[in-house]
């Protein structure tokens, strides 16, 4: 199996303004405009981290219609929205994978067939909408079309790393084997899950 690599980071914020001027100040960077999903009510703005990745900030859309199921992300649970009142965070990351055959996607979700203008993707969310192993476990994606990297912009900034914490590091280093995953990620033991992204950018190195 072709080993699966980072895809995208999700920061989600209580609105796309706020999430988008937050970022944008914390990187001295513009981001590009993205889209809407109409499937789960939310729409996002990207980042280019180089050739191979990106960041989105997504929220809840207010001009959309209500899904007939839970937002993904855990956007509809009030822990969320309420960890969101102190301000735009790293919530969760994504993991490109060249197909889900002979994958048990249990730990993941089930895979919806989706799409945001011209890009064509699958992705598993739970049905629940909640976030994989409290965001630390990743979601995954395949891409029908060219994924959001091969368009967007250079802005000068990568990805230094990724640290996911949670309770049980040995349970997620073995489901990230299964995936023969490959990149700038660090396991380690905390007391819930929590994600923390090292930057590099034009004026420094930024913490998320």
């Amino acid at each position: 199996m072709t080993p699966a690599t980072l895809d995208h980071l999700v920061i989600a914020a209580r609105t796309l303004a706020e999430g988008r001027a937050w970022l944008e100040g914390r990187l001295g960077v513009t981001m590009q405009p993205g889209g809407e999903h109409a499937r789960f009510g939310t729409h996002n703005a990207l980042l280019s981290l180089g050739p191979g990745a990106y960041l989105e900030v997504i929220a809840v859309n207010p001009a959309a219609e209500a899904p007939d199921r839970p937002r993904w992300f855990g956007l509809d649970t009030p822990e969320l929205r309420e960890r969101l009142e102190d301000g735009p965070r790293l919530i969760h990351w994504v993991a490109r994978v060249p197909g889900l055959a002979g994958l048990d996607l249990a730990p993941f979700g089930e895979a919806l067939d989706l799409s945001r203008g011209e890009n064509r993707w699958a992705l598993t969310v739970p049905v629940d909408g909640a976030l994989p192993g409290g965001g630390v476990r990743p979601s995954l994606i395949i891409w029908q079309t060219p994924p959001p990297p091969a368009r967007l912009p250079d802005a000068g900034v990568r990805l230094d790393s990724l640290t996911l914490g949670t309770p049980d590091p040995d349970a997620l280093r073995a489901l990230l084997n299964t995936l023969r995953f490959e990149g700038e990620v660090e396991v380690r033991e905390a007391p819930q899950a929590e994600l923390s992204a090292l930057l590099e950018t034009r004026e420094g190195l930024v913490t998320l």
